[in-house]
């Protein structure tokens, strides 16, 4: 049985690749294409089911992908927008917690409050996951992108206080409110500690580190720890992956250097390719495990579960509409980028998709209480928590670019691309600074000087030729066919030396770490380095 497992985890990861350039021909993010197919897997009964403790499925997805979330974010982004974030990872969390409890308490009167609380709390938070992997590339503007991905990152926090809280009143029959509240501060006072903890001690030990490898190596290694040990002391383990990966992302400049960002940045899109196709694999996946603990009568389910999906998208958008109108001209004050618009929220609205957390979530309901009785409900509450998933999942994932296309909804690129030839003249500007200082101390000759000051210069209208001055630019214009053609020999001349090399590595007596060294340099070389 396990090596069945183990080829079903290889056939995700391997559709997970395929997912990525057939998701660009179709217009679909890759983790909609992995979440059909996990379905589709599901339902075919020659493919066993996954096997995966679902105390296992959280500490082992969320860490990486909070750490890549975390490194294209920065301290400054949550700060400008703390008050959205807050209103709706915390407060939304809670409202929606309730409301679907009152909803799914009405619908089974046997279900006790406590468990349909424990249901609210499962599906109440967008999926960080999934808000990352939808709404990033949809050319949303900067600061939509930025509430929704510190709303999905944050809310975790309140969801899984509120879920411990009613899982234990309805394992041991007894709940304190003034508890629930205390066990919500400890969790975020220690998720912060350790995090803090974590990122400072990493920061120190990537300093000392003077390989890239290794350095990205500790950067994978550091959030897992983080989790594990905020976990173990009953804190926050989502928030202190959060704190540790935007501390070590903000003290990157004290160590980091080209060869850790080519590295790193390599890497970790790979690493979040990967494990967000397999989580989104997982969540089709374990439709079977629903659909076996669902029995033959699972049809009697689908009206709760529709009732709470009503719930959970309508209020929803009845949140973000109020909160929207009420705060609008506060915005309006203190944004540069244009206010919160009725588009806007429909935008925002649509694109609270829920996701692997969720399912975990569901997944880990224990079976009995401490009395040895069965937990009420469990299987109304997985079925529905799996049920608002693939509809966020598979009818909102899917129909959020055409939302945002028939909303209108679009980053100002105007405005960014002058911010980017502002940062590259500031560039410049440091450049020829520090040059200028070189030539001052090491004297050096007006011609070599003027040579230098020439060459980055002409390098900044390459890169970017709207920054570059007039007369840069003009120069760029006259070589750029030139340098395509130079470049174009350059790539020929370099690919018959690679070639070389690469035979070299097959004669015997050729030792293949030395071939590698030369590959490396010719790489290098290549690239400009």
């Amino acid at each position: 049985m396990e090596h069945h497992q183990l080829e079903l985890i290889f056939a995700v990861l391997f559709a997970t690749i395929l997912a990525q350039p057939l998701g660009r021909r179709l217009g679909q993010a890759p983790a909609v294409l992995m979440t059909a197919f996990g379905v589709v897997l599901a339902l075919i009964p020659a493919v066993p089911h996954i096997q995966i403790d679902p105390k296992l499925i959280l500490p082992l997805v969320l860490p990486p992908l909070l750490y890549a979330a975390a490194r294209r974010t920065s301290w400054r982004q949550f700060a400008e927008n703390w008050a959205a974030i807050s209103l709706r990872a915390v407060v939304l969390v809670i409202v929606t917690t309730v409301a679907v409890a009152w909803a799914f308490h009405l619908w089974y009167p046997t279900v006790p409050i406590a468990a349909a609380v424990a249901l609210g709390a499962v599906v109440a938070p967008p999926d960080p996951v999934a808000v990352s992997a939808l709404a990033g590339k949809l050319g949303l503007p900067r600061r939509l992108v930025s509430v929704l991905e510190g709303e999905g990152l944050f809310n975790d926090v309140t969801a899984i206080v509120l879920y411990s809280a009613a899982i234990q009143a309805v394992v041991t029959g007894k709940f304190s409110a003034w508890g629930a509240f205390r066990d919500f501060l400890l969790s975020a006072l220690v998720g912060v500690a350790v995090g803090l903890l974590f990122g400072w001690a990493g920061s120190k030990l990537m300093q000392w580190l003077d390989e890239a490898p290794w350095r990205v190596a500790l950067g994978l290694l550091l959030p897992f720890a983080a989790y594990g040990l905020s976990e173990s002391r009953g804190g926050s383990a989502v928030l202190a992956v959060l704190v540790c990966s935007m501390y070590l992302t903000d003290a990157a400049t004290d160590f980091s250097d080209s060869d850790y960002r080519l590295v790193g940045d390599s890497f970790w899109k790979i690493t979040e390719m990967l494990v967000t196709g397999f989580a989104f694999g997982l969540i089709g996946l374990e439709l079977s495990t629903v659909m076996r603990d669902a029995g033959p009568h699972w049809p009697r389910l689908l009206g709760g579960a529709a009732v709470v999906i009503a719930v959970v998208v309508g209020l929803r958008l009845i949140w973000l509409l109020s909160t929207t109108a009420i705060f609008r001209s506060w915005w309006r004050t203190r944004d540069k980028d244009e206010p919160y618009t009725w588009r806007e929220t429909v935008v925002t609205w649509w694109a609270g998709m829920r996701g692997v957390a969720t399912v975990a979530l569901a997944l880990a309901v224990p079976f009995t209480t401490d009395a040895g009785k069965p937990f009420p409900g469990r299987t109304e509450i997985l079925f529905t928590a799996i049920a608002v998933v693939l509809f966020t999942l598979l009818l909102q994932g899917p129909t959020l670019p055409a939302v945002v296309r028939a909303t209108g909804v679009h980053a100002d690129t105007g405005a960014e691309r002058a911010l980017e030839r502002q940062l590259w003249t500031r560039v410049l500007q440091a450049e020829l600074a520090r040059l200028k200082e070189i030539s001052t101390s090491e004297q050096l000759p007006d011609e070599v000087y003027e040579r230098l000051r020439t060459g980055f210069e002409r390098r900044l209208a390459q890169a970017d030729p709207e920054a570059a001055d007039s007369n840069a630019r003009m120069h760029t214009d006259r070589t750029l066919a030139f340098t395509k053609q130079i470049r174009a020999i350059s790539n020929e001349v370099l690919e018959a030396g690679r070639a070389e090399a690469l035979a070299a590595r097959r004669e015997p007596g050729v030792p293949p770490d030395v071939v590698d060294r030369v590959m490396r340099r010719l790489d290098l070389r290549g690239s400009g380095g």
